[in-house]
């Protein structure tokens, strides 16, 4: 293509064309690529030409047309970014700067890298949308001279066109070119399927093209008929959407009823209800295959009208009713918007006003600034990516889209993040469900909230929508950092009554340099978690003041009590004993306010107990007989002062281990079950192991309420002739 044929193109949608600008790109670009050949043989310019006529089928701006011929000269020439400035202004120039840089990225690699090339990419792209459109068409020449790479070179080009740039260019409504992409993409990673379908799609237009010309005409008569101005077109699926779909329903390929289907193009938005109108009264409608999206257009501006009719011969037909700006926006997407043509491409806040397309880019974008890292970042892009949608509305008729399998907890965090974090239940159409029941087309959902709800960690395994699954994590984080801030409040509380003085926040504040801390949440937690020492905290806070060693013996405690050297450092407190003032943490059990788990076998009221801070994780509670206790003997810092904190009021289990050895006969756990049934217990879990050919073994987790509680399970045990031997693990 000649400078001249490429303004002419130009020219032919846009007759305010800066025919200088385009030629000085034009000869810039040519003269910096100079002998560079393409893997074809092909002059290198060759590419970015191709690359800017592509642009000119959508119909962009001349910056844009002029970014595509200059977009490769600082990757793979000598010319720089201040150089091309100088020439062709600053906007061009950061163009052609965000081509670069992308370029760069690798979008296959492993996850993390991936991931953080995935913002790099699209905060690229945000700045400014025609980066994208640049790149889809780079990327589009590329894939149709792909033959000439090598062969791994290939598939890695490939995936990463199946992987990113496809859906990217499906998000933007460029459902033209994401097709060929992902028929490109398919034709080089599985080339057996992909013949495979293209000879039988040959054959069936082979066996069934009168039928589709029938059709066509039926339809574009009826229509004249009334009075309709129409295009009528057929059109087969592509080979990729076809493997998809015979992949995701498991059906072969002459099952799939819509393969062909037709498109109506009209005038006027009236017309396509009245084409609609006389398609179902023409034929039958199959029921379930309408979809609206005219009333509620998709995410990236796609609106049409969709129908599946049993047509002549008894074949389905499908039928996509739109108008023909409908249509333009279909096939060029956020390439359509008037923005271009007016020469104001810059102004992003008024394309994201005309396009969903691009506020969706937006909201993506916004996660950034939420702190999610990489590998949430692009979890949750390749699920907007890759799901389908479906339509839901609040009670006041705010429509809310959803990817298909999302559930009333997903519609919680599209409405607000403040409205997922507290939700308790859902009404679906008026009816209580819940929260987990998946939503369909038009249902109308109201959220039940609750001021003190926090979301269950397990929610984030059962939504579908990255932006809850990652509010659901942040959420999950802060309640544990405020479980670990306010244990390191009681701990550091405690080291500050031990040395006669009083806690306060405003103490710790001016410490904060000398604890490498921002805040004093911040020294709260790291205590909390195990990952900063009390005395570290009263040290920085009281640098002159001198810290008593703590004696090696325990008042009252043998030397070898239990094994430990004189219980370093330790004061054990029973239930209800000692100073209030000065007791010991509180222990409530698994679901109080403290990060609390018990050591492998478990504690119950009545034990005497300890606990180990273990850093980064939570404080573990033994009882004091646990021989795992030896392996912290000589560490006295991890130590904790803890003790029962029971209410009557409120029957709570805690977790304890014992071990049967019963007869290996018909009935036995049967009876073992049924003594701890009978006495209030529950297992929590069972493991068996056959000790002899008539005896086994089991190791049998409880949830009691006390060592009374234990107590009686294991005589109950006991007295059964079937047990031959019952004893507690610890």
């Amino acid at each position: 293509m000649r400078q001249y044929e490429l303004v002419d193109k130009v020219r032919a949608y846009n007759p305010a064309v800066n025919e200088d600008l385009l030629n000085a790109a034009y000869v810039y670009a040519m003269q910096k690529h100079g002998a560079q050949f393409r893997a074809s043989g092909d002059p290198y310019f060759s590419h970015p030409l191709q690359v800017a006529s592509l642009l000119t089928d959508l119909k962009l701006d001349d910056a844009t047309i002029a970014a595509a011929l200059l977009h490769d000269t600082i990757e793979d020439t000598d010319a720089t970014r201040g150089e091309i400035e100088r020439r062709f202004g600053k906007e061009i120039a950061a163009l052609v700067d965000g081509l670069t840089k992308i370029k760069k990225l690798d979008l296959v690699s492993k996850e993390a890298k991936q991931a953080e090339n995935l913002r790099k990419l699209l905060l690229a792209i945000v700045e400014d949308v025609r980066v994208l459109l640049v790149k889809l068409a780079d990327r589009l020449h590329n894939m149709r001279t792909l033959n000439f790479m090598r062969a791994e070179k290939r598939a890695r080009i490939a995936q990463e066109t199946l992987d990113i740039y496809a859906p990217l260019a499906g998000r933007m409504g460029m459902q033209d070119m994401r097709e060929e992409l992902e028929d490109l993409s398919f034709h080089e990673l599985q080339p057996a399927h992909y013949e495979t379908i293209v000879r039988r799609l040959e054959g069936l237009k082979r066996r069934n093209g009168a039928l589709i010309a029938e059709i066509e005409n039926d339809l574009r008569e009826r229509l004249q008929e009334r009075g309709i101005e129409a295009t009528v077109k057929g059109r087969e699926k592509r080979p990729y959407s076809i493997f998809k779909k015979t992949e995701q329903k498991q059906v072969a390929f002459e099952q799939l009823s819509d393969i062909f289907a037709f498109r109506v193009l009209v005038n006027k938005v009236e017309d396509c209800y009245r084409a609609l109108g006389l398609v179902h009264t023409k034929w039958p409608l199959v029921p379930g295959r309408f979809k609206d999206y005219i009333s509620t257009p998709k995410q990236n501006d796609y609106r049409s009208l969709h129908t599946t009719v049993i047509g002549p011969g008894h074949q389905r037909v499908e039928l996509q009713i739109r108008t023909e700006e409908m249509h333009r926006i279909a096939e060029f997407g956020i390439a359509a918007h008037a923005l271009y043509k007016e020469n104001k491409a810059g102004d992003s806040l008024r394309l994201e006003g005309e396009s969903r397309a691009f506020a969706w880019l937006r909201r993506t974008m916004a996660m950034l600034a939420e702190g999610d890292n990489p590998e949430e970042f692009l979890e949750h892009t390749k699920l907007e990516l890759f799901q389908d949608q479906v339509f839901c509305f609040t009670p006041k008729g705010k429509l809310i889209t959803l990817p298909r399998g999302a559930n009333a907890i997903d519609f919680a965090y599209a409405v607000h993040t403040d409205v997922g974090n507290t939700a308790v239940g859902c009404r679906v159409n008026g009816r209580t469900t819940p929260l987990v029941s998946e939503l369909y087309n038009g249902d109308e959902v109201a959220i039940i909230t609750a001021k003190q709800q926090t979301p269950p960690a397990a929610w984030e395994t059962l939504v579908v929508t990255g932006r809850a699954r990652a509010a659901i994590r942040r959420a999950t984080r802060s309640a544990v950092r405020a479980q670990y801030a306010g244990l390191g409040q009681r701990i550091i509380e405690r080291a500050f009554e031990r040395l006669e003085k009083t806690y306060s926040p405003d103490a710790l504040q001016g410490a904060l340099k000398r604890l490498a801390r921002k805040s004093v949440d911040d020294v709260l937690t790291a205590v909390g978690r195990g990952e900063m020492r009390s005395q570290d905290v009263v040290r920085a806070v009281f640098p002159d003041f001198k810290l008593e060693q703590s004696s090696h013996a325990a008042a009252g405690l043998d030397e070898t009590w239990f094994g430990l050297q004189g219980g370093q450092n330790l004061r054990f407190k029973l239930p209800g004993g000692g100073d209030p003032a000065k007791a010991a943490i509180p222990v409530r059990g698994l679901m109080g306010d403290l990060p609390v788990r018990f050591a492998e076998g478990g504690a119950v009221p009545g034990d005497r107990i300890v606990a180990i801070l273990t850093p980064g994780e939570a404080i573990t509670i033994y009882p004091i007989q646990s021989q795992a206790l030896a392996d912290f003997e000589d560490r006295p810092e991890l130590w904790l002062d803890v003790r029962w904190d029971l209410e009557a009021a409120r029957a709570e289990r805690y977790p304890a281990r014992i071990q049967v050895v019963s007869i290996n006969e018909p009935g036995t756990l049967a009876q073992i079950a049924q003594v701890i049934a009978e006495t209030d217990g529950n297992i929590d879990n069972l493991a068996m192991q056959r000790r002899s050919f008539d005896m086994t073994e089991m190791i049998i987790d409880l949830e009691v309420y006390d060592l009374k509680h234990l107590l009686a399970i294991i005589d109950g045990l006991r007295a059964r002739k079937v047990v031959s031997e019952v004893q507690r693990v610890i």
